[in-house]
């Protein structure tokens, strides 16, 4: 007999016990975002799918001055 399981959508605020730290930006309707980390010591590791991490406070700076839409350059 199959049995179904409710989904349920979690909401975590950005914050100390986020993984994606203070703030995630998506890019587009990818798997990628640009987001915080409280485990400083793992930016610019190899830790992640593919996202980009930064200092909470340079992410929550950086959310503040982009608007949707805007074209991101991974160099």
């Amino acid at each position: 007999m199959a049995t179904s399981r409710s989904s349920t959508i979690i909401s975590i605020a950005g914050g100390p016990h986020n993984p994606l730290g203070a703030r995630a930006l998506y890019l587009g309707s990818s798997i990628y975002r640009i987001h915080g980390s409280n485990e400083p010591w793992t930016i610019g590791k190899d830790v992640s799918s593919g996202c980009i991490r930064m200092r909470n406070a340079d992410v929550i700076d950086l959310y503040e001055r982009v608007k949707v839409g805007t074209k991101v350059v991974v160099m």
